[in-house]
């Protein structure tokens, strides 16, 4: 089987147009143009109140989905104009510049958490509880195909974020923002469907998860197909990874590991002394600063640490990344690059230390918690309604034809008509409801449970 190459990993054809790219601009790349798509979609606005690790955070300074994204998008930018430049002087690559895999990199970074639920992970959780367990579910799935089920029991949020970029977004566009195929494929962490034959005997990095919905599957093939991905299975759909999504999932991987540390050193959690000596450990004694005394507080020593740790990780993931690119174009290569690095033993001690001390806190778990009746309430109410009118679309009760008032019309059908199709009427009430901001869904649930009303 031939490898991957770099001439069609870096495809500037964007899905959904016919036509190859126009005259390039020098100032902005179509990768960049990628970039500004994403930074203008409704679904990044919502990440500024969407949890990354403290939800519903009761203080200015934890940061959101939106600010987290953003961090991720700068190193992985960074990351990958360094990985690029050693390319592009290694191969010769022309017509290619080394900003081109960092641009690639940082919009497929800054897009890399906007299928998120509210509360985060356990928002996953939450909706994959729904559907094993909620009597309304089992009657909307009666109809699935088994492609189907698997797509909602198995509930993944980047699976909806590959279907926010590439459908709902600019629905009126073949292919949503209309990203290049690059970012595409850079984007996909897990290059497979939900439904594949045992996915666990092929253990790496991208067949944890998966990555495309059956509505999306021809998009997906379009990104494989004009990015030369590698084909794992002829009966499955299942790829191996765009080398660069590895890029992104290391930029991912290097700030949520550390700046949640940081996250937990600001409010309490952890002290200045652990925090310090964690982040010593991912680096050599000459990356070390020395001169931290000088600092005012034990704040803004973390703070300069933290950033030189950053910096370090960068180096070291390109290292790995460059060091083992035959085997990347080859398919052969699926761990992290962190996990993969000297290094792993320290980033495995800090992501251990982050689940015991940070990831359950009392105030986290309690509003995790909510987070499953929210959802599963949110899910139930609009479900339950949507089976009722598309059952009885003449004697639907007046309960469900007043709930479905909330819903905008893009989540029902044109003309507020449900889909004759139960797949499609089930994805649109995913889509309103994973969309939503934490604060939203808390509000809207309340309302609808009677809980609270419209200026009480």
């Amino acid at each position: 089987m031939n490898p991957m190459n770099w001439a069609q990993l870096l495809c500037a054809e964007r899905i959904g147009r016919a036509r190859k790219p126009g005259r390039l601009d020098p100032a902005r790349s179509e990768f960049r143009r990628d970039s500004d798509r994403i930074t203008f979609s409704t679904a990044f606005r919502r990440l500024q109140d969407k949890t990354q690790v403290f939800p519903l955070a009761d203080n200015d300074y934890v940061r959101t989905r939106l600010t987290h994204s953003l961090e991720v998008a700068t190193v992985g930018r960074s990351l990958g104009a360094r990985v690029g430049a050693a390319l592009c002087e290694r191969h010769g690559l022309r017509d290619v510049h080394p900003s081109d895999f960092g641009d690639i990199v940082g919009a497929a970074a800054l897009a890399h958490d906007l299928g998120n639920p509210p509360f985060g992970h356990s928002g996953e959780d939450a909706i994959r509880h729904w559907f094993g367990t909620s009597a309304h579910a089992r009657e909307a799935a009666s109809g699935l195909s088994a492609e189907q089920r698997a797509d909602i029991e198995s509930y993944e949020g980047n699976a909806q974020g590959f279907r926010l970029i590439t459908r709902l977004q600019m629905p009126d566009n073949d292919g949503g923002l209309q990203l290049t195929h690059a970012t595409l494929g850079a984007f996909t962490k897990y290059p497979r469907a939900a439904c594949v034959p045992d996915p666990g005997l092929h253990r790496g990095a991208s067949a944890k998860k998966f990555g495309f919905y059956q509505t999306e599957r021809e998009h997906f093939e379009s990104v494989a197909h004009h990015c030369g991905l590698i084909r794992r299975s002829d009966s499955a759909l299942w790829w191996a990874r765009h080398p660069l999504a590895f890029l992104v999932e290391a930029a991912d991987d290097i700030c949520y590991r550390l700046v949640d540390f940081e996250d937990g050193f600001r409010l309490g959690h952890l002290s200045y002394t652990e925090v310090r000596d964690c982040f010593f450990d991912l680096m050599s004694e000459a990356q070390r600063p020395t001169r931290l005394h000088e600092a005012r507080s034990d704040g803004r020593r973390v703070q300069i640490i933290r950033a030189m740790a950053i910096g370090s990780a960068i180096e070291q993931c390109a290292e790995v990344f460059l060091s083992n690119e035959p085997a990347l174009l080859a398919g052969q290569f699926d761990q992290s690059l962190i996990d993969a690095s000297p290094q792993h033993d320290a980033w495995r001690h800090i992501q251990s230390r982050s689940r015991q001390t940070i990831y359950t806190t009392q105030r986290g778990v309690e509003i995790e918690a909510a987070g499953y009746e929210v959802l599963g309430g949110l899910l139930d109410v609009f479900v339950s309604a949507l089976n009722d009118l598309a059952q009885n679309p003449k004697s639907a009760s007046p309960r469900s034809k007043t709930l479905l008032l909330l819903v905008p019309e893009e989540n029902l059908g044109p003309d507020r008509e449900p889909d004759s199709d139960p797949y499609v009427r089930l994805m649109r009430i995913l889509d309103f409801v994973s969309g939503m901001t934490d604060s939203y869904a808390v509000s809207l649930y309340k309302k609808v449970r009677g809980i609270s009303l419209p200026g009480r």
